[in-house]
């Protein structure tokens, strides 16, 4: 399955008074992730949209191993793990070095401008 790394590094606004990063900031590492590993099947989310095709998330689950600080480097790794006529499955993992900061799952289903679930299109990944 379609698997890739990206570095960000820990924003100031991304924590909380102890300088640790904020839970609520994961899923946005996460989506940044996941949008760079479509856009490796050489479709942006945007030209999803501009077709009428979109992805939204029915289930997500985090487990938090370690904190993120400020200024940390940090690797998120996203895979595909599983992709159906109508949804694509995500694994992830968040790393600082080679210390694991979390473990993350994510489910997407494809929907319709009308917002009712739709086929994924050949050209990104359907079946």
């Amino acid at each position: 399955m379609h698997e890739i790394q990206i570095n960000v590094r820990v924003r100031y606004p991304e924590c909380d008074p102890m300088g640790v990063a904020h839970h609520s900031v994961f899923p946005i590492w996460m989506e940044l992730a996941r949008t760079d590993l479509l856009r490796q099947t050489g479709m942006t989310y945007r030209e999803c949209e501009a077709a009428g095709v979109y992805f939204v998330v029915t289930k997500m689950s985090v487990s938090f191993k370690a904190p993120a600080h400020y200024d940390d480097e940090l690797t998120i790794i996203a895979k595909v793990t599983q992709v159906s006529r109508v949804r694509i499955d995500h694994g992830y993992e968040i790393k600082r070095g080679d210390d694991l900061l979390a473990t993350a799952e994510t489910t997407l289903a494809c929907v319709g401008a009308d917002g009712r679930v739709r086929a994924i299109p050949d050209s990104i990944g359907g079946r």
